[in-house]
C-alpha cells in the first residue's frame, strides 16, 4: 500500500520511526465506518441480503399469526369449526416458512462470503502494511502482541461478522415485526412487554462502555501473553543453558493471571446484562399473562390472540436476550478491529512511490551518501553529516567500534531506514524515490545472522529469485563453489533447516544466506559480516563464496575481521558516528596513533595475525 489514513492521536511520528497505533480512542461507530473502509467486500451486495434477512424474519412470525387464525376462525368461527379454512391456514404457514428458510439459508451464505473475503482483505492488508513500516517500527512492538493483531485480533471480527453479525440482522427484524404484529393484537400487551425491557435497553450505553473498556484490556492481554509465552519456547535453549526455568515460568504465569483477571472482569459485565436480560424476559411473560387474561375477561381479546401472544413475547424476548451476548461479541470484536486498524493507519515512513518510483538500470551502481545524519527517537545521534562516494564495481570495507554506527550505514543503504537528514542516492537517485520492486532486485542486504524459514535449503535460496528452478539454484551453488558442501548434505538441496534454521552450524547458515544473495543476482551487496565463530575449514569456504559472490557488483561490507578489511578496495573507519579515516588497507595501516590503527591492533591481539 502506498498510502494509508491520517496517523490518528495515540500514534506519534519521528525520523526514525513510529510506533504502532493503539487504536484504542476510535470510537465504536467510526471502527465500524473505518473497518468497511480497509474491507470495501463487506458492504457488497448488502442490499439483497436486507431483503434475505426481512423475509427470513418475516418467516418467524408465521407460526403465531397461523395459531391465532386456525383458534379463531377455524376453530371458534361463528358458523363452528372450518375445516377447510384450517388446512387452508396449514398448507400457506408451510409454503411460507418454506420460501422463508430458503431466504434465510441465501442470507446466511451471503454473509458469510461477504464477512470473509472483508476479512481476508484485512488481513493481508495489515500484513503488508507491516513490511512497508521501517524495522525501528516493528521492534516497538512485540512480535507476539504484532503476531495477535493480524491474527486472533482478526479472529474476533471474523467471528461476530460471521455469527454475531448474522444475528443482529434477524434479530433487530425479528423484533420490530414481532413489536408491529402485536401492536396489531394488542397495544396494551405490547406496552407491557416494551416497559419490562425499557431498563435494559436504557442500561445498553453503559454497558456497552464498560465492555467496550473491558475488552479493549483483553486484546491488549493477549498480545503480551502470545509474547510471553512463544519468547521462551523460541529461546528454549537459552532458557536451559541459563537455568532461568523459574523465572520464565513466572513470566508466563504472570501474564496468564492478567489475562484471567481482564477476561473475568469483561466477563462480569456480560453476566450482570445477561441476567438483566432474564429478569426483564420473566416480568414481560407474566405481565403478558396476567394482563392477557384479564383482557380477556373483559372481552377485549380473543383466546387466539393471546396465545398468538406468547409466542410473540417468545420471539421478541429471545433476540433480546440474545443481544446482550451479542454485544459482548460486538465489543471484543471492536476492540480487536481497533487494534488492526491501529496498524494500518500506523504511518509508513517508508512510502514506496510506486509506479511513479525510479528504476534502476542494470549492472554496478554509484553510491554518493550526501551530508547524512540519523537519530533513533528521542536519542543522541548516530551518524553526522556523513559524505561518502563510492564507484561502481568498489569494494569497500566499513569498519568501526560496536556502536559506532557502521551497520546503520548499510540500513541506511538497503532503505531499512530513512536518514533524518541528508540522502542517499544510488546511481544518482534519491533512495526514497525508487521503486521499491527495483530497490529489491537491485540491492540486496545479507544481515550478520541469516534468517531462515523452516523449510528445506532450496525454499530458502528461492527466497533470493522465487521462480528460480532447481537447476538454477544448482547452478548457482556451483558458481559459488558450494557445489560439494551441498553434496554431502543428507538430502542436498532438499535438506530441512529446522526451525530459523536451528538444524544447521551457523556458518552453513551463513552459506545459505550467501546462495540466496547470488541467485537474487543483486547490482549492490550489502554485507553485515557476521561475528559467530565457525570452524577453519567453513570459514574458508564462506571467504571463497564471498570473493566470488563480490565479483562484477559494488559491494559494501560491515566488517568485523581484519581479513576482510585487507581485502577491500577501500577502508572507511567510522568513529563515533563520523567517517574520520578512508583509504586502502595498506595506507590507513602506516597511520599511527589513528582509530585503524587501534582497531588493527585489536584484531591482531585476539587473532595472533
Amino acid at each position: 500500500m502506498n498510502s494509508v489514513s491520517p496517523t490518528s492521536p495515540t500514534s506519534s511520528t519521528s525520523p526514525g520511526g513510529t510506533a504502532f497505533d493503539s487504536g484504542e480512542d476510535i470510537s465504536a461507530i467510526d471502527t465500524l465506518r473505518r473497518g468497511v473502509r480497509y474491507s470495501p467486500e463487506l458492504t457488497e451486495g448488502i442490499g439483497l441480503t436486507l431483503v434475505f434477512a426481512v423475509l427470513a424474519s418475516v418467516g418467524q412470525i408465521v407460526v403465531p399469526v397461523a395459531v391465532q387464525q386456525t383458534i379463531d376462525r377455524g376453530l371458534r368461527g361463528e358458523g363452528g369449526p372450518d375445516v377447510s379454512f384450517t388446512v387452508l391456514v396449514g398448507v400457506v404457514a408451510a409454503l411460507t416458512i418454506l420460501v422463508t428458510s430458503g431466504a434465510s439459508y441465501a442470507m446466511t451464505k451471503r454473509l458469510f462470503t461477504t464477512s470473509e473475503r472483508g476479512l481476508a482483505t484485512l488481513r493481508i492488508k495489515a500484513f503488508r502494511h507491516v513490511h512497508d513500516l521501517p524495522l525501528l517500527t516493528q521492534n516497538t512492538e512485540r512480535r507476539g502482541s504484532l503476531v495477535s493483531r493480524v491474527t486472533s485480533d482478526v479472529d474476533q471480527v471474523s467471528q461476530f461478522l460471521v455469527f454475531g453479525g448474522l444475528l443482529i440482522v434477524v434479530s433487530v427484524g425479528q423484533v420490530i415485526i414481532a413489536t408491529i404484529v402485536m401492536l396489531i393484537y394488542s397495544w396494551q400487551l405490547t406496552l407491557v412487554v416494551w416497559l419490562c425491557f425499557l431498563p435494559l435497553f436504557l442500561s445498553l450505553r453503559f454497558f456497552q462502555r464498560k465492555l467496550s473498556e473491558a475488552y479493549g484490556v483483553v486484546r491488549r492481554q493477549v498480545g503480551i501473553l502470545l509474547s510471553a509465552v512463544s519468547e521462551p519456547v523460541v529461546g528454549a535453549s537459552v532458557v536451559r543453558s541459563y537455568a532461568v526455568e523459574a523465572r520464565t515460568q513466572r513470566r508466563i504465569d504472570a501474564a496468564i493471571d492478567a489475562h484471567k483477571a481482564a477476561s473475568t472482569r469483561a466477563q462480569g459485565f456480560t453476566a450482570f446484562s445477561f441476567s438483566l436480560g432474564g429478569v426483564s424476559a420473566g416480568l414481560a411473560n407474566a405481565g403478558v399473562l396476567i394482563i392477557g387474561i384479564m383482557l380477556g375477561f373483559a372481552g377485549d381479546i380473543t383466546v387466539g390472540k393471546v396465545l398468538a401472544f406468547a409466542f410473540l413475547v417468545t420471539l421478541f424476548v429471545g433476540p433480546v436476550q440474545l443481544g446482550t451476548q451479542i454485544l459482548t461479541d460486538a465489543q471484543n470484536a471492536i476492540a480487536g478491529w481497533r487494534r488492526v486498524i491501529g496498524i494500518l493507519e500506523t504511518p509508513a515512513d517508508l512510502v514506496d512511490p510506486g509506479p511513479d518510483g525510479a528504476v534502476l538500470p542494470p549492472g554496478a551502481v554509484d553510491i554518493s551518501i550526501v551530508c547524512v545524519g540519523f537519530a533513533y527517537p528521542g536519542g543522541p545521534p548516530v551518524l553526522s553529516d556523513i559524505d561518502l562516494d563510492i564507484p561502481a564495481g568498489r569494494r569497500v570495507a566499513v569498519v568501526g567500534e560496536t556502536g559506532s554506527g557502521k551497520s546503520t550505514i548499510a540500513k541506511l543503504l538497503t532503505r531499512l531506514m530513512d536518514p533524518t537528514s541528508g540522502a542517499v542516492l544510488l546511481d544518482g537517485i534519491d533512495l526514497r524515490g525508487i521503486g521499491q520492486g527495483s530497490l529489491r532486485r537491485s540491492v540486496v542486504l545479507v544481515p550478520q545472522e541469516g534468517f531462515l524459514f523452516d523449510d528445506t535449503i532450496l525454499a530458502n535460496v528461492r527466497y533470493g529469485r522465487i521462480d528460480a528452478t532447481e537447476a538454477e539454484v544448482t547452478a548457482s551453488a556451483e558458481d559459488l563453489g558450494l557445489g560439494d558442501w551441498l553434496g554431502d548434505l543428507p538430502r542436498g538441496l532438499h535438506t530441512s533447516v529446522g526451525q530459523r534454521g536451528e538444524s544447521m552450524s551457523a556458518g552453513e547458515r551463513q552459506l545459505v544466506a550467501l546462495l540466496r544473495a547470488h541467485l537474487a543476482d543483486p547490482d549492490l551487496l550489502v554485507l553485515d559480516e557476521a561475528t559467530s565463530a565457525v570452524d577453519p575449514a567453513l570459514e574458508v569456504r564462506i571467504g571463497r563464496a564471498l570473493e566470488r559472490l563480490m565479483q562484477g557488483r559494488t559491494s559494501v561490507t560491515i566488517a568485523h575481521r581484519l581479513s576482510t578489511a585487507e581485502a577491500a578496495d577501500e577502508v572507511v573507519v567510522v568513529d563515533r558516528g563520523r567517517i574520520v579515516q578512508r583509504g586502502p588497507h595498506a595506507e590507513l595501516i602506516g597511520q599511527r596513533g589513528t582509530p585503524y590503527a587501534r582497531l588493527h591492533s585489536s584484531w591482531v591481539a585476539q587473532h595472533g595475525h
